[in-house]
């Protein structure tokens, strides 16, 4: 007799194993093809489409939609199903909040992509800086935001977590202040980045001097900004810092800069000709833009006047090349040309000369 029962408690737990196994792999098959049907039709559609963002989207999001799918496939089949749902059920309450945070984590990834692939079409290069460091901060803010969520509901499902929860929220108001004292330093970054993704005062790949630094914005994080200087190190200065201090932004509007070259020349110096040959010299240079060309005597010491020679170019970086050709030119001409223009050290002798003449 209680072999018997054995027997028939064993083939009925046998039973709902197979049963469970049964509506598992229809639930799983039948997910898998309908994936296949519902991406065959998007990537014919994204095809028909002339911009590689769709394509680039679609993609992206094709192994968190599938497991998803097979996820919603399997909570169908439990539904119906006492003993796959006793499996499933416990791990169902991680997985879909994992789920549904891949998800919204690839969307915010893939449309970051595509918007960065079509600003590769775009001429205005300010333009493109601002829209580059908008996606930057923004999508870095939407992950922040979608970890933070995930994790979040992933720990309410366990019921430990869930009680220290409940008391935590029975004394909510001690529970805010320390909180609140806690992630003050983080919270004022997150509001310093989005306040910096919607004022720009700098922008990634503006030419910015910052603490007495000067180089290009690399990359601008919540916390802090990325500046590469010339001689390629790399400055890393606090967030709330552009924020709440002076700095200097060389290309907030566009790279068109004028740029001075100082002479220091012998008083007795005629200027004239220096400034024929400067503008001779200027108008032969392909970085000139023709904007601004000028040589002006700015100062005179009693052993030296100050000419500035002030000239314009379409960029920082042919600025910087036009000012090195100007100064390297008008030094050579006037060694050659002036060369009484240069300034030395003389020493009036004539007296002494007298004094040792011999009578």
């Amino acid at each position: 007799m209680l072999d018997q029962l054995n027997f028939a408690r064993w083939t009925i737990a046998w039973d709902e194993f197979a049963g469970a196994a049964l509506a598992l792999g229809v639930a799983v098959v039948a997910a898998w093809v309908l994936y296949r049907i519902v991406f065959t039709i998007a990537h014919r559609l994204t095809r028909m489409s002339d911009s590689l963002a769709n394509e680039l989207v679609v993609d992206s999001i094709r192994r968190p939609v599938k497991w998803s799918m097979i996820a919603i496939a399997v909570t169908i089949a439990a539904q119906n199903n006492d003993a796959l749902a006793a499996v499933w059920e416990p791990l169902a309450r991680f997985l879909r909040p994992a789920l549904l945070g891949w998800i919204a984590y690839t969307l915010v990834k893939a449309f970051t992509a595509a918007m960065e692939l079509r600003l590769e079409s775009s001429v205005d290069p300010v333009a493109v800086r601002s829209r580059r460091t908008r996606i930057s901060i923004l999508s870095r803010t939407a992950t922040f935001a979608i970890v933070f969520i995930t994790v979040g509901l992933m720990l309410f499902a366990i019921p430990a977590v869930q009680s220290i929860g409940t008391t935590l929220l029975a004394s909510a108001g001690l529970a805010a202040l320390a909180v609140g004292a806690a992630a003050q330093p983080a919270l004022k970054s997150l509001i310093g980045g989005i306040q910096l993704a919607l004022t720009e005062p700098l922008r990634i790949g503006d030419l910015v001097v910052v603490d007495g630094h000067t180089g290009r914005v690399e990359e601008i994080r919540m916390s802090f900004i990325v500046i590469r200087t010339w001689d390629e190190r790399v400055a890393i200065v606090p967030t709330t810092q552009v924020l709440e201090q002076t700095f200097e932004n060389w290309s907030r509007r566009n790279e068109m800069l004028t740029g001075p070259v100082m002479l220091h020349l012998d008083p007795a110096t005629e200027i004239e000709p220096i400034r024929q040959e400067f503008l001779r010299f200027l108008g032969e240079q392909e970085s000139w833009d023709g904007r601004n060309a000028s040589a002006l005597m700015t100062d005179a010491f009693p052993e030296s006047v100050q000419l500035r020679l002030a000239m314009s170019s379409r960029t920082i970086g042919e600025l910087f090349d036009l000012r090195c050709a100007v100064r390297e030119h008008m030094i050579e001409w006037l060694r050659t040309e002036m060369p009484g223009a240069l300034i030395r050290h003389r020493l009036e002798v004539e007296a002494a000369n007298q004094r040792s003449a011999p009578v």
